[in-house]
């Protein structure tokens, strides 16, 4: 089961999210997975679909009133196999995201 979470609820009333995970893409693309009451889902736009965020200040700005536990940025990186390295058993690298807003 796929659980979404509009963005229009989310930002309603503060939550207390466990963990928050930005999936970055080329072009500046990324995608917002969030973990509420241990059920993970991606945030969705008013057109039903998965929200796109073209910044990281546009993720802490939209979870600004939200207390996130864990904020991680997942990139999936093909590039090794795309030059003739082996292939890796994940491609995925985690690294810790900050929600903190800029002075």
């Amino acid at each position: 089961m796929n659980i979404k979470y509009p963005m229009t609820t989310l930002a309603k009333r503060p939550h207390k999210i466990e963990r928050l995970e930005v999936q970055s893409f080329e072009m500046n693309i990324y995608l917002v997975k969030v973990t509420l009451d241990g059920k993970a889902g991606f945030v969705y736009d008013k057109e039903d679909r998965p929200m796109r965020f073209h910044n990281s200040q546009m993720v802490r700005d939209l979870f600004e009133h939200c207390d996130v536990a864990k904020a991680v940025m997942v990139q999936d990186s093909p590039y090794d196999e795309m030059i003739g390295n082996p292939m890796k058993t994940s491609n995925l690298g985690e690294m810790p995201f900050s929600m903190e807003q800029p002075y």
